[in-house]
């Protein structure tokens, strides 16, 4: 496990845009934590640090918003799971299309029941004192030697 503070909506942004760093096709980083915990804020760093121009929308209600160059420098499906109502539902998505020369970027990780890939990168959000949030990280081998943070 591996952990970070973000005090303010800049520095959640940045954990993004560090995570963006080190990502590679093939990569799965699934973002858990409650309504308004900042999972959608830290896929915005990240795929803005990957040149995304524009705010990235939430979502929510597209299920799969797929990002490709030239609008990004790598591949990125920003799925957000918070409206399937079961883990088979998931199935229907082809997500592991995306992995092929991409990355995938989840929300509501939960959601896939006990289909999450193992060499997926768990980051739970909590809410702290004073609006912080506190970031903690399940680090499969292949991201021990990349996760960007001391």
């Amino acid at each position: 496990m591996a952990g970070v503070f973000a005090r303010t909506e800049e520095e959640m942004l940045g954990v993004g845009a560090a995570l963006a760093a080190v990502l590679r096709a093939g990569d799965i980083v699934a973002l858990s934590g409650g309504l308004g915990a900042g999972k959608t804020t830290l896929a915005r760093g990240l795929l803005s640090a990957l040149d995304l121009a524009e705010e990235a929308p939430s979502p929510t209600f597209a299920i799969v918003q797929p990002y490709a160059p030239p609008d990004v420098s790598l591949p990125v499906a920003h799925v957000d799971l918070y409206r399937l109502d079961d883990a088979e539902e998931v199935a229907e998505l082809g997500l592991e299309e995306y992995l092929a020369d991409g990355a995938l970027l989840i929300e509501w990780p939960e959601r896939l029941g006990g289909r999450l890939w193992p060499d997926a990168l768990l980051v739970h959000i909590d809410f702290h004192a004073e609006g912080a949030r506190r970031l903690t990280a399940s680090l499969p081998p292949s991201w021990r030697d990349r996760w960007p943070f001391p």
